[in-house]
């Protein structure tokens, strides 16, 4: 049925099916962009039950999916589409009714139509494909992360002595090629899966020892104390710390990998557990999310406290000091794209660096402002000493100037007084 499309939503992500004309309609309708549902992926959730293979869509040239990632605008915009949500998975559906040649169409929710899902075992499938959407989704971005940093991942573990990191590249492989294996044949057979089960050890061993590697880095500049020794560990830290955060994207990558091909394999193996493996599979990943983001947060406390220490200090170390909060700065910069790509975290402003020229201006300006205090201070003691010295000197001339007439007028007087008895 046209001018009618299926949603359905994991609270993470929001799923839409329908005609392919009636999909883009919606998603231009409601200012979202979609990630477009593989064919035969469409087709293997609309063969467990949806409503959409009842109606006819399944196969049909015009069938579309597409998958939308949920901000914060976009969540509270799906309330308003009136989903309901099943108390046995958690995830909710919905059906909406459209006016057939308006954009706008897309408002009514259709009540009385049959379930949009026959059964829980169904809804956690299409749950299943929205969270392997989303993490594919989620792997795609590391790599254009890893493209753009220019980071070759592998050779900086085979530059490591630990054998563990090593193993690292090997297990990629593994799971790359496991990977490939899924998409051509449609899901995860026993021998692939038997391939990969040993991967996620290794990855959390090699996630564990970069966390390491950055909290050593953390600890360092705190022990720094002097400019000079703390601008030369920052510089030296920065590329350190790109390679590392390199490392750990690489971890969630594959990690994120091998729980798309395990929920396939639930599916196959014990479909009716395949909902709470989902959710322990989410709870797992957020907590891992969870722990490198702290871990980040961390090294970017150093680094503010570090700036913040240089600037004060840029006065006195006026070369050193903006060197410090440059290199601090790049540093923040790095792991702050690093935590968007892996966490939905928002930019934050680094910290400013102060000029020298501008941090003398205003040092000038104090002291300009001080002296001429001073001057005026001093003018005026100058004035009161002058006062005082004009009136001991006239003083002092006064007296001068009566001992001379007492002086003269006795002289005078003995001369008269002898010239007489003469």
């Amino acid at each position: 049925m046209q001018d009618e499309i299926r949603l359905v939503s994991d609270g993470e992500g929001l799923a839409v099916f329908g005609d392919v004309g009636d999909v883009e309609r919606f998603l231009v309708s409601e200012g979202l962009v979609g990630r477009e549902v593989g064919a035969g992926r469409l087709k293997a959730v609309m063969g467990v039950g949806v409503a959409l293979a009842q109606e006819g869509v399944e196969g049909g040239a015009g069938a579309s999916g597409r998958w939308v990632k949920l901000t914060a605008e976009s969540a509270e915009q799906v309330k308003k589409y009136g989903l309901r949500e099943s108390a046995a998975t958690g995830v909710s559906t919905g059906v909406l009714k459209g006016d057939r040649g308006q954009i706008k169409g897309f408002v009514e929710f259709v009540r009385g139509s049959r379930s949009f899902v026959g059964n829980p075992v169904a809804l956690a499938n299409v749950a299943k494909l929205l969270a392997q959407v989303a993490m594919e989704q989620a792997m795609d971005e590391i790599t254009e992360y890893l493209d753009a940093i220019d980071a070759k991942v592998d050779d900086v573990l085979r530059a490591q002595k630990d054998a563990v990191l090593s193993r690292m590249v090997g297990t990629g492989l593994v799971i790359e090629e496991a990977m490939t294996v899924r998409r051509q044949r449609g899901g995860v057979d026993e021998v692939t899966w038997s391939k990969v089960q040993g991967g996620p050890a290794v990855i959390a061993e090699v996630q564990a020892y970069a966390l390491r590697q950055l909290d050593a880095l953390a600890e360092k500049m705190e022990r720094q104390a002097k400019i000079g020794e703390l601008a030369g560990t920052i510089r030296e830290a920065e590329p350190v710390v790109r390679e590392w955060l390199a490392v750990l994207a690489r971890c969630f990558q594959l990690q994120d990998a091998v729980a798309v091909l395990e929920l396939d394999r639930v599916r196959d193996v014990s479909p009716e557990e395949l909902n709470g493996h989902r959710l322990g599979l989410r709870e797992a990943r957020q907590d891992r999310q969870e722990l490198i983001l702290r871990c980040t947060d961390r090294l970017v406390t150093r680094m503010n406290v570090a700036a913040g220490a240089a600037n004060a200090k840029v006065l006195l170390h006026p070369a050193k000091s903006p060197a410090v909060v440059e290199a601090s700065n790049q540093v923040v910069v790095g792991v702050h794209e690093f935590q968007e790509r892996l966490g939905n975290r928002s930019g934050r402003r680094s910290t400013e660096t102060r000029r020298w020229m501008e941090a003398a201006v205003e040092a000038r300006d104090r002291a300009l402002e001080t002296g001429a205090k001073g001057v005026a201070a001093a003018m005026t003691v100058g004035n009161e000493t002058l006062d005082r010295a004009g009136t001991v000197r006239d003083k002092l001339a006064s007296g001068i100037a009566e001992r001379a007439r007492r002086m003269r007028g006795g002289k005078g007087g003995g001369e008269n007084e002898s010239e007489g008895e003469g």
